[in-house]
C-alpha cells in the first residue's frame, strides 16, 4: 500500500547553515580551564614523579587542538584548515579534557572536604601523600577511560535485542522488526568504511524494516557523500526511513534530504507511509484488509521549526489521512522529548535518539535535564518510547559507560 506523502513542497532556498565558529573565545576559554588543570595538578605530579612534564606537554597540546575541529568550513575551503590527524588530535583531545576537567573538580572538592574534617573535626589528613597520589589518580583515570572510550567508540556498534509489548497488536504483527540506526554522525572521524560496517551487521538481521532517528551527518553533503554512500546498501523487506535530526539542520537539511532519497531511503517529513505486512488479496472486509498493516510516521526534529518553519515537527500532522482502522502506529521522533505530544496523537511505540545515552561520564547526568528519558525502553501514558543510545558517536571517539548500538525492536502481544 502506497504511503500519504505531505510535505514534497517545502522551499529548497534555504541558506547554509553552518557559520564560521567563534574559534577565538572558543581558544581562550578552553586555555584558561587548562591553566586551571595546570595549577591543581602539576605542581602536586611534580613531587611524586620527574615525568611530570610529560602531564604539562600533553595539556599544552590539548589546548591547541581542541579548537582545531571546529574552525569553519569556509575557512577550510580557503586551504587554512587543519589536517585530518589535526581534527582526530583535537578530538580526541577534547574527550581526554571532558574527564580530566571534571576529575580534578572531583579531586578539588574532595580535599575541600578533607580539609573541613581536619579544621572542624580535628582529622589528621596525611596532606603530603594525598595531594601528589590523588593528582597522579586524576590523570590515571582520565587517561584510561579516554583509551577504553576510544576502543568502544571505534568498534561496530552491538546488536541490542528489545521486545516491546504492544496491547491489541493483531496476530499478523507478531514478532514484526525494526532495526533501528541513530546518531551516527558521520563527519571527521566516522567515514566510509565505519557506515559500511554498520550497514553488514544490520543487513544480516533481516528486518521487516530499518529505521533511522535522525543527526546522521556532521558536514555538508558535498563533504560527506562518499562516506554515506553506503547506505544505499541497506536491506529490509520494507525499506529503510529515515527522520532528521538537529544535526541535518545544522548540515543543510534540505540538501541532505534529496540526498539520501537519491539513495533509495525514504525521508519522512511529517508524514507516514503503510507498512502491509502480508499478501490480502483475499480480504473481503476493511478490517481483513488492515489487519497486517502497520503505520509507520516520522517528525522531523524537534526544533526543526526554529531552522524553516515549514518544517516544524507535528506528531498529529505525520498521522493526517491514516487509515482508522490500522490502530498500529509507530512514531521516529529524533528526540524523546516529542513523546508527549506523540502519546496524545495516539502512537503505541515511537522510537528516539538524541542523547547518545550521555556518551559517557559525566554528560549522562545531565541528559534529563532536557530530555525525559536517557536510553532504554520507557512507558508514557499508553506509548512505549524507546531511546537509543546511538550507533556512532559526535564530537569525542569516545563511549565509556554508554556503549553504542543497532536496536532490533521486535513487536510482540502485551500480556493480559
Amino acid at each position: 500500500m502506497r504511503g500519504m506523502r505531505l510535505a514534497d513542497g517545502l522551499s529548497r532556498a534555504v541558506p547554509d547553515p553552518i557559520a564560521p565558529m567563534p574559534i577565538r573565545p572558543l581558544s581562550a576559554l578552553t586555555a584558561l580551564l587548562h591553566v586551571y588543570i595546570a595549577l591543581r595538578l602539576l605542581p602536586a605530579l611534580a613531587v611524586l614523579t620527574p615525568a611530570w612534564p610529560l602531564a604539562l606537554a600533553a595539556l599544552v597540546v590539548s589546548a591547541v587542538t581542541i579548537p582545531l575541529p571546529f574552525v569553519s568550513r569556509r575557512g577550510r575551503r580557503e586551504g587554512a584548515g587543519n589536517s585530518d590527524l589535526l581534527k582526530w588530535t583535537g578530538l580526541i583531545s577534547m574527550g581526554w579534557f571532558s574527564s580530566m576537567f571534571v576529575l580534578t573538580l572531583v579531586r578539588d572538592a574532595g580535599l575541600l572536604l578533607a580539609w573541613l574534617a581536619g579544621a572542624v573535626g580535628g582529622l589528621q589528613v596525611p596532606w603530603n601523600a594525598l595531594l601528589p597520589w590523588s593528582a597522579l589518580a586524576v590523570l590515571v583515570v582520565a587517561t584510561a577511560t579516554s583509551v577504553v572510550g576510544f576502543l568502544n567508540a571505534r568498534r561496530t556498534a552491538g546488536v541490542k535485542r528489545v521486545e516491546v509489548p504492544i496491547r491489541g497488536l493483531p496476530q499478523a504483527l507478531e514478532g514484526f522488526t525494526i532495526a533501528q540506526l541513530s546518531d551516527i554522525h558521520v563527519g571527521p572521524t566516522i567515514r566510509n568504511s565505519y557506515i559500511q560496517r554498520i550497514v553488514d551487521a544490520v543487513n544480516r538481521l533481516g528486518a521487516d524494516a530499518i529505521a533511522i532517528t535522525g543527526d546522521l551527518v556532521d558536514g555538508s553533503v558535498p563533504e560527506l557523500r562518499e562516506h554515506i554512500a553506503p547506505l544505499a546498501g541497506l536491506r529490509a523487506r520494507h525499506g529503510t526511513f529515515v527522520v532528521t535530526g538537529n544535526h541535518e539542520y545544522y548540515a543543510g537539511a534540505h540538501a541532505w534530504i534529496d540526498e539520501l532519497r537519491r539513495l533509495g531511503l525514504k525521508v519522512l517529513l511529517n508524514e507516514h507511509v503503510v507498512l502491509q505486512t502480508r499478501n490480502v488479496r483475499g480480504a473481503q472486509t476493511d478490517e481483513e484488509l488492515f489487519e497486517s498493516a502497520l503505520v509507520l510516521a516520522g517528525v522531523t526534529d524537534f526544533t526543526a521549526g526554529h531552522f524553516d518553519a515549514a518544517h516544524a515537527s507535528d506528531p498529529h500532522l505525520a498521522l493526517h489521512d491514516a487509515p482508522p482502522l490500522v490502530h498500529t502506529r509507530v512514531l521516529l521522533a529524533h528526540q524523546p522529548r516529542s513523546a508527549p505530544l506523540a502519546a496524545a496523537a495516539g502512537y503505541q511505540l515511537q522510537l528516539s535518539g538524541h542523547t547518545h545515552g550521555g556518551q559517557f561520564f559525566p554528560w549522562n547526568l545531565f541528559v534529563p535535564m532536557q530530555q525525559p528519558f536517557t536510553a532504554g525502553l520507557h512507558r508514557l501514558h499508553d506509548m512505549w518510547v524507546y531511546v537509543s543510545r546511538g550507533t556512532g558517536y559526535w564530537g569525542p571517539p569516545k563511549r565509556f559507560g554508554a556503549p553504542s548500538e543497532i536496536t532490533l525492536l521486535t513487536l510482540v502481544p502485551a500480556k493480559a
